[in-house]
């Protein structure tokens, strides 16, 4: 049985005294913090130790694996050759998805596509609530998100379905009052072991964290950077901490600024926006800036398959 307690002790220690857990014991407390009937005195501490503490990319890797222990199939059931994987869960509430639309016409060019998030996020709108109008079909299990990637090249799968217990301890933020690493193993999930991931993140110094994570889950290939609101969305007006992983190999990469307007600072004030701007893209009607952003996401969506192809 595990002693929590102990490994608890190691990582609320305070500023100066705490210490990293190795990538075992990350990966044996947060398997017992994921159980149903974890002590949510002993959860609740361990996630704000580690909040306070900051996690180490061997503590991330640890607890990626501890969660995909508790995806059903996990392993059993993966993605084709050179899938993407692409985590959406930040949502939008400044602009529209262009990413999602670089995504789509991936999907089209015969990049295979999977998409997981979190269904509803209070104030912005989520990736599924656009692209379910989009015609794109959600599943509930790996099984399924398998048989509908073969017929249609896409899938999205809900953190809820494919890792309940997961999604519960994700969903204590509001509780807390603070995020957790729960966001950032739902990010590195890689539900169907997708060959490459397009992963971004909100916070600069997760940049080394995620990629170095990578590097010990033995993730073939990845694209993470900062990305607009946190979604996987490239700036384009502007450079951003970008990290190339391929294999065990980890580097920088630049890109030109595209000299278009800023990306936008202010939410808008009806997301209905959001939805119709989305669809306006659809239609091939591109403003500058979206039209960058499309264009590099669809590079890059290329590339780091290409790369897990090639690895």
């Amino acid at each position: 049985m595990t002693d929590i307690a102990s490994l608890i002790k190691l990582v609320a220690r305070g500023k100066h005294g705490s210490d990293h857990l190795s990538q075992p014991q990350a990966r044996e407390v947060f398997s017992s913090l994921l159980q149903p009937d974890a002590d949510m005195l002993q959860l609740g501490a361990f996630l704000i130790a580690e909040r306070m503490k900051g996690e180490a990319s061997s503590e991330l890797a640890g607890f990626v694996q501890a969660a995909r222990d508790h995806v059903p199939h996990f392993g059993d059931i993966v993605a084709p050759t050179g899938a993407v994987d692409l985590p959406c869960y930040a949502g939008k509430r400044r602009a529209a998805h262009a990413y999602l639309i670089a995504a789509l016409e991936a999907r089209d060019a015969g990049i295979p596509i999977v998409v997981h998030g979190i269904e509803h996020i209070a104030d912005r709108v989520t990736a599924w609530q656009v692209l379910q109008p989009a015609g794109i079909q959600s599943a509930s299990s790996l099984s399924q998100a398998k048989a509908v990637l073969a017929s249609d090249g896409m899938v999205y799968l809900d953190l809820q379905d494919i890792c309940p217990d997961l999604f519960r301890i994700y969903n204590l933020r509001e509780r807390l009052g603070v995020r957790s690493f729960a966001n950032t193993v739902a990010r590195l999930l890689n539900p169907m072991q997708c060959d490459a991931q397009l992963n971004g993140f909100f916070h600069t110094p997760y940049a080394n964290y995620m990629a170095e994570a990578n590097v010990l889950l033995g993730q073939k290939s990845s694209l993470i950077f900062m990305g607009a609101e946190g979604e996987p969305e490239l700036y384009a007006d502007r450079q951003k901490v970008v990290k190339r992983q391929v294999g065990e190999s980890i580097e920088d990469v630049s890109y030109q600024d595209s000299g278009n307007e800023i990306y936008p600072r202010q939410a808008v004030e009806n997301v209905q926006q959001i939805h119709d701007d989305f669809q306006r893209m659809r239609r091939g009607e591109r403003k500058a800036r979206e039209l960058a952003t499309i264009d590099r996401t669809n590079q890059n969506l290329t590339s780091i398959s290409n790369l897990s192809i090639q690895s």
